[in-house]
């Protein structure tokens, strides 16, 4: 007996994988502070939860539309149109199990078997195994921090082949915090639009946390808005990542594609957190403007804290809640008398000697790099750099 090939070349998710070992090493009674996982610490706002409570007085206990209920994506459309000026229609947009299913179910319904798909350096871990379950091969553009971890037009259109179907990126981005800006969206539209049969998947999770400008959203560009993909969701903007409730804006052959897949995997999403999400989405996003403004501050201290650690580089995030710096001038060095290879080394260096989980940027398309999470309490985080800096600075 043995699984299916597209498993056995499936690799387990490196949060996940380090998450996992810290708990374990919790459970030992090692004081462990975990920076891994993109996960906000604050808890979903009271109004949804409300919302929620009030869907099951309702009797929401039943099967739910594939795409999602109707007042659902009728919030998302009034949502797409006020944050983002972008006109999708009801039968646009599709409801799924979080942001995650809205992206595979994209790439199920548009990628066949050696169809190239183009992913960005960084790129979030399940980018690539999405793509690898859709039988596709990964090509990536590589960035690093001298180009703020940013694709450029050139790079764009030379890795644009007559097998490629798809470009998939984020902004803000997992796990660099680099925000693409109106301009340089503009810039990257000119290589897309000589391309109509290239689709474009671009993932907003993060929309909402930012420190600057808001983001741009690529398909405000009228020329390309039928070849764009809008993918969001209530996990992080909303701290509701245990909901599931993620979705997505198309062309409607796209959108009809990704509902019939649906319908024969998991059907429509949790009755209770859409009838919760049709309240967090109507809401005015001044509502959860304190938690981007607590991950400001925390952006803001760490990146004072962490100029003074040994052989780190860094940029800083304009989005989201991570810092991604190079550490690529520890390799090779011996720390504690442990030899430094790569980032996975020093992950589990950190783990190990300093109880700090991160989480390497191997499995990110950029090994030079290490995540770190600054969705902590500042308490947690100051002890947590503490530990990093006499880790590797006495090390």
């Amino acid at each position: 007996m043995k699984l299916c090939n597209r498993l056995q070349n499936l690799k387990p998710s490196a949060t996940i994988v380090m998450s996992s070992k810290a708990r374990e090493l919790k459970a030992q009674g090692k004081d462990i502070i975990s920076l891994s996982l993109g996960e906000p610490d604050f808890e979903t706002p009271d109004f949804i939860k409300e919302a929620a409570i009030q869907a099951i007085k309702d009797n929401y206990n039943h099967y739910t539309p594939v795409p999602g209920f109707v007042a659902l994506r009728e919030a998302i459309a009034e949502k797409f149109k006020r944050d983002n000026g972008l006109d999708y229609s009801i039968d646009q947009i599709v409801v799924s199990t979080g942001a995650k299913q809205s992206i595979y179910n994209v790439m199920q319904s548009l990628v066949d078997e050696g169809d190239e798909v183009i992913l960005p350096t960084p790129y979030w871990v399940s980018y690539a195994d999405i793509v690898t379950l859709a039988n596709g091969k990964v090509v990536e553009i590589k960035t690093g921090i001298e180009q703020d971890f940013k694709m450029t037009p050139a790079q764009l259109e030379n890795a644009i082949t007559d097998k490629t179907k798809v470009l998939l990126y984020s902004s803000p981005c997992n796990p660099s915090g680099s925000v693409y800006s109106k301009s340089e969206l503009a810039a990257l539209v000119e290589v897309i639009k000589r391309y109509p049969d290239l689709v474009v998947i671009s993932d907003e999770i993060y929309e909402h946390i930012t420190y600057e400008d808001k983001i741009t959203s690529l398909a405000s560009f009228p020329e390309i808005y039928n070849q764009v993909v809008t993918v969001n969701g209530l996990s992080k903007a909303f701290a509701m990542t245990g909901w599931r409730i993620g979705y997505l804006g198309a062309n409607h052959l796209i959108a009809k594609g990704c509902a019939t897949l649906q319908g024969q995997v998991t059907s429509g999403a949790n009755a209770i957190a859409q009838r919760a999400a049709i309240t967090a989405l109507k809401a005015d996003p001044s509502e959860i403007q304190y938690m981007v403004d607590a991950f400001k501050e925390r952006r803001d201290m760490v990146m004072d804290i962490i100029q003074d650690i040994r052989g780190f580089t860094v940029h800083k995030p304009k989005g989201a809640f991570y810092i991604f710096p190079d550490v690529s001038d520890l390799f090779g060095k011996t720390l504690n008398g442990v030899l430094i290879n790569n980032a996975d080394d020093l992950a589990f260096y950190l783990l190990e000697h300093a109880h700090v989980a991160t989480v390497s940027g191997v499995s990110f398309g950029s090994p030079n790099c290490l995540r770190i999470s600054y969705a902590a309490s500042v308490e947690n985080l100051k002890e947590a750099f503490k530990r990093i800096k006499e880790a590797i600075n006495n090390g």
